[in-house]
């Protein structure tokens, strides 16, 4: 019955591919139609993990009907029902995504169409459609997601779906097919590295669609008791950032992220419309140069150590509070080189209007600790001393750093220093900025991220979401903005240790388990150092990667015409050695002992300047011996009668022993010319 359906499946081209009835399922697979199946399949499985439900249940569904309605008595749909069915999920695609554009719906629409063109294999040609349709979900795979985990799944799916190419193309069994497949793949790898290095780039990334927007762990724009606490459970990784030279003490470490200007009671949030002229800075100590690799968060944020000098890339601009805001959101792994300053010193006063910005309050929240704030504030003589009496108010004052506080009513800051006294960054910050303004000190509240977990095999620093952190800045004249970290002088650790470290049941289950075992934390800072590489030289491969790599092999100041011409070379040089490949690899046949005897007398003839040329026959070649070498002819005829007859002449009635001594005989007479 196998080999039934794997005849019916190998027509010739155009004929039709009638359905088997009764074969075993598995043996179903074996057949042409079961690797276009199976291709269509795996596509689909790289994208199972980000599909709707129903689009994987109808996937699934319509190759399952295909299967069954080739190994048993089951009705395909006909013309009428497969167009329903098609305008149908059109509608539902459509439905889901409020449109039919983009990766990510118009990836969901290709494998649902591609699965009702299962429906309808009659032809070859029909299986051709579906591998190509597997072949195109396959590259929109790609270029969704690159992981290095990832590589070797869409390695395997071309290899598959070339494999089924061969199988329906070729008739060939699967072993073979596989084979032809594999070497066929690895005899382009070269020629895949030369268009990589060597193919000119547009400006900008390689993979440079726009990916989906889906939430991703990050900053957000506000902050509220709870916000921080929620970043500081997750093990995600936020960003990478490699120093070039000595990196920062960790008690610098400060990366700038969203910066709040405006408070009503309980939540700050940014103030795009108050925003005032940035003040001139005057930077104090050595500068800080680093490359920060970011995750994806879709928040616009570009994360910089404390005050960065200069934007590192047109397309984030530096706000009036020195964050870095990118153009769009961060969608994409996002790689810059930033240049900052851990200390700085104002030029000018600050302005009237960012005055009055960083010490609004809202009126009528959080009388008590205004009242407080007023009455520490009458006791010292300046801004600075008022700084270090909150300070000193908040270190001996019974305050608890905890990731679990009890939860506080609106007016926070009141409810948090009289009541609670218990809570984490957030808190602090809040209520440091807070009196601080009430005593007319201009402040602000700064979101970020503190510290970054060193990996010594790749030689740089990982911030993960669970060091997230909030901190303030105050303005002292003559100094300029100041950073203040009130956090620190509750808990002092914080400021050179890890979240993890310093409350091991702060993060996830996985996270404590990573964290608890050396050998764990050496796995995975030794698998992130490659998924990094990974990142920086082959997902992010851009131009200007591109000049840099190919000034190194030689290419100085390359232009397209160079690159044009660089590509051609090696194309041809590719197209050489395949040659060379195939020419090697040709079967060579190696001549009988008639076609040797042959040789060896045409051999003999050529030495004496009688050589035979490549169109002569025997007979031809014997005419022209014997005319130039009359002493020879009697003989060399002979021979050679003798070769036309046992190579072209009718098999010898008395058999193969017969033609056995006959063919020692002409090997006897070859032996025995003398010329």
């Amino acid at each position: 019955m196998v080999s039934s359906v794997l005849d019916r499946e190998q027509l010739p081209r155009g004929e039709s591919l009638r359905a088997a009835r009764g074969a075993p399922l598995h043996a179903v697979l074996l057949t042409p139609l079961g690797w276009t199946t199976l291709a269509l399949f795996g596509s689909f499985l790289l994208h199972a993990d980000r599909a709707p439900l129903w689009v994987s249940v109808v996937t699934c569904a319509l190759i399952a009907w295909r299967l069954l309605a080739h190994a048993y008595p089951v009705r395909l749909p006909g013309k009428i029902l497969k167009t329903l069915i098609a305008f149908a999920l059109v509608g539902a695609v459509f439905l889901h995504f409020h449109t039919l554009n983009g990766l990510n719906a118009g990836t969901l629409l290709l494998l649902l169409m591609s699965a009702i063109k299962l429906l309808e294999t009659r032809q070859r040609r029909d299986q051709y459609i579906v591998i190509g349709g597997s072949l195109f979900l396959l590259l929109a795979a790609c270029l969704e997601r690159q992981g290095l985990l990832r590589a070797p799944l869409y390695m395997l799916q071309v290899w598959l779906c070339c494999g089924a190419l061969a199988i329906v193309a070729g008739g060939l069994d699967t072993r073979a097919a596989l084979l032809l497949a594999g070497r066929t793949l690895l005899y382009s790898l070269p020629l895949a590295i030369v268009l990589f290095v060597l193919f000119p780039r547009v400006q900008g990334a390689f993979w440079s669609l726009p990916r989906s927007e889906e939430a991703e762990t990050g900053l957000a724009d506000t902050m509220s008791p709870g916000s921080i606490s929620q970043l500081t459970s997750s093990y995600d990784i936020a960003f990478r950032v490699k120093f070039e030279g000595a990196a920062p003490p960790p008690h610098e470490r400060y990366w700038r992220g969203p910066v709040l200007h405006r408070f009503d009671g309980l939540t700050w949030s940014r103030s795009a419309d108050a925003a005032y002229r940035t003040e001139p800075l005057e930077y104090l100590g050595r500068p800080y140069y680093y490359r920060v690799t970011l995750e994806p968060s879709q928040q616009p944020w570009w994360l910089t150590l404390d005050t960065a000098a200069e934007t590192p890339d047109p397309k984030a601009a530096l706000a009036y509070d020195y964050e870095l805001i990118g153009s769009d959101p961060v969608t994409e792994l996002t790689s810059y080189v930033a240049v900052s300053y851990t200390a700085t010193r104002a030029r000018y006063p600050l302005s009237k209007l960012a005055r009055q910005t960083e010490l609004a309050l809202p009126p009528g929240r959080n009388p008590r600790s205004l009242e407080m704030a007023r009455e520490m504030r009458s006791r010292v003589g300046s801004d600075g001393e008022y700084v270090t009496a909150v300070l000193h108010f908040l270190g001996t004052g019974g305050f608890v750093y905890s990731l679990t506080p009890p939860r506080l009513d609106q007016d926070s800051v009141d409810d948090f220093i009289f009541s609670t006294r218990s809570g984490f960054c957030g808190h602090y910050a809040s209520a440091f900025a807070t009196l601080m303004r009430a005593a007319g000190v201009p402040a602000r509240v700064v979101t970020g991220y503190l510290g970054g977990e060193w990996n010594p095999i790749g030689g740089y620093f990982i911030v993960r979401q669970s060091d997230a952190h909030a901190w303030t800045e105050v303005w002292l004249e003559g100094r300029g903005w100041m950073r203040v970290d009130p956090t620190a002088v509750v808990e002092p650790d914080r400021l050179t240790r890890g979240m993890l470290d310093l409350m091991p049941d702060a993060g996830s289950r996985q996270a404590r388990l990573v964290h608890s075992s050396p050998a764990l934390l050496r796995l995975l800072a030794r698998w992130d150092a490659i998924n990094t590489w990974w990142n920086d030289h082959v997902l992010k491969f851009d131009y200007r990667a591109q000049l840099n790599l190919l000034s190194r092999l030689g290419i100085s100041s390359p232009d397209l015409e160079k690159l044009g011409w660089s590509f051609v070379a090696a194309l041809l040089s590719w197209l050489g050695w395949m040659a060379w490949q195939f020419g090697r690899g040709a079967p060579r046949v190696r001549p009988d002992r008639l076609g040797r005897a042959y040789a060896r007398l045409c051999k003999k003839l050529a030495r004496v300047g009688l050589p035979r040329a490549a169109h002569e026959g025997p007979l031809a070649y014997a005419e022209l011996v014997g005319k130039q070498r009359p002493d020879l002819e009697p003989e060399v005829k002979r021979l050679f009668a003798r070769y036309a007859e046992l190579r072209y002449g009718v098999p010898h009635e008395q058999g193969p022993a017969s033609y056995e001594a006959e063919l020692k005989e002409f090997e006897r007479g070859v032996g025995a010319l003398t010329v």
